[in-house]
């Protein structure tokens, strides 16, 4: 195989694996199964379900976490719930 050749594949591939990892962030979390999973687990307060779940997105699992519990969600379910909301949707 020429250089010309495998430098041009080259620069392809890693074209398209940037394109990825630079698309990947941009894609909508689950933040409304998250809401969701935490209403149907007895979230007494809704108000601060979407911004909990949010944090769940970007990561911290365990603000997440505290958010939801803080709404009334057991901390089993609310764990769940995190981690349905770090997830993509399907």
């Amino acid at each position: 195989m020429r250089t010309s050749t495998r430098i041009a594949g080259l620069l392809t591939g890693l074209t398209l694996a940037l394109g990825g990892a630079l698309a990947a962030p941009a894609a909508q979390a689950d933040i409304p199964a998250c809401t969701q999973m935490a209403t149907q687990a007895g979230a007494t307060d809704t108000s601060g379900l979407s911004s909990a779940c949010q944090r769940g997105v970007s990561g911290d699992l365990q603000g997440c976490v505290s958010g939801l519990t803080a709404s009334g969600v057991a901390g089993g379910a609310a764990t769940g719930a995190c981690r349905m909301a770090a997830t993509e949707p399907r």
